[in-house]
């Protein structure tokens, strides 16, 4: 049974986004192409292997094992046609990487501009999800993570700072209404504004001061979702709601025009930076080899 091989990838497109509108935004294709093509592949093949509503597309129980099976071998297609590249002067292609919303923001701006100057034939697709993701499933060729949200059997590459550390601060105006915590503990009287992760998980806030490691668990007036809303937390710290404790650079701006004021300074816990993931049991396509190699000369 003769299949167009585009109609796998449109119908894989919509399985990985989650719909026809998302599917086309990432593919570059219309969403009514990608809706032909599913089409004419359920005719061809004589079976649903989508459930339409019009709040969601899912998978039938056909088409989820079908899309199983593809992920691998449209892989190895698209490996395959990839080999072509290493005859062209510069790469092209697309390369799709999944970051966290604070290597979106702190690392990946000083890095994007130059490589895509450098190579001006590749389009880069960033995908910001926070969650944990399986990132050869979720259709990317590489991920960038901390080391203890790696996932197993991949490769590693250190990419932006190598240090980073997580900042308390609160703004003027309610350090003065409420006083300023001299010991981490201390904020369990504070209002504290807090982030949670896409699954409901809410991190703790961990402080470090000479091999002591205290781990708490404030509450507060404000819950925002770790990613996009981090900014709603920033605003409602420099308005003085409460006390915030994120990535040092994402509030030093703040901190340097004294909108917020730092506190447990000396408690501040540094960490590893952030690592560029990805598998290597496959042939690494040219756009991320590219990416790789630009990462490392830097």
């Amino acid at each position: 049974m003769a299949t167009d091989l585009q109609d796998l990838f449109a119908f894989l497109a919509v399985v990985q986004a989650g719909g026809f509108r998302e599917g086309a935004r990432i593919s570059g294709a219309s969403a009514s192409s990608l809706s032909e093509a599913v089409r004419r592949l359920e005719t061809r093949l004589g079976v649903r292997l989508l459930n339409r509503t019009t709040r969601s597309v899912l998978p039938t129980e056909a088409g989820a094992r079908l899309a199983e099976r593809l992920v691998p071998a449209l892989g190895e297609v698209e490996a395959a046609l990839d080999v072509v590249n290493s005859f062209r002067d510069r790469p092209t292609g697309t390369l799709r990487l999944n970051v966290p919303a604070s290597v979106a923001r702190l690392v990946l701006p000083s890095i994007i501009t130059p490589f895509l100057k450098t190579y001006p034939e590749i389009r880069l697709e960033v995908i910001v999800e926070d969650s944990f993701v399986d990132m050869l499933a979720a259709g990317c060729d590489a991920g960038i993570r901390y080391d203890e949200r790696l996932e197993q059997d991949m490769i590693a590459v250190p990419i932006g700072p190598r240090f980073q550390r997580f900042a308390t601060a609160a703004s003027p105006e309610y350090l003065s209404a409420r006083g300023r915590p001299e010991h981490p503990r201390d904020l369990l009287n504070h209002a504290c504004l807090r982030g949670q992760f896409a699954s409901g998980a809410i991190p703790t806030w961990e402080f470090e001061r000479d091999g002591e490691i205290v781990r708490i668990d404030p509450s507060g007036p404000l819950m925002v979702r770790l990613g996009a809303a981090v900014d709603l937390k920033i605003e409602a710290a420099v308005g003085g709601l409460g006390v915030i404790h994120l990535f040092e650079e994402w509030l030093r701006p703040h901190l340097d025009s004294g909108a917020l004021e730092p506190v447990l300074e000396p408690w501040w816990q540094s960490f590893t930076g952030p690592f560029l993931y990805y598998s290597g049991r496959r042939h690494l396509p040219a756009p991320l080899r590219a990416f790789v190699d630009f990462i490392r000369e830097r």
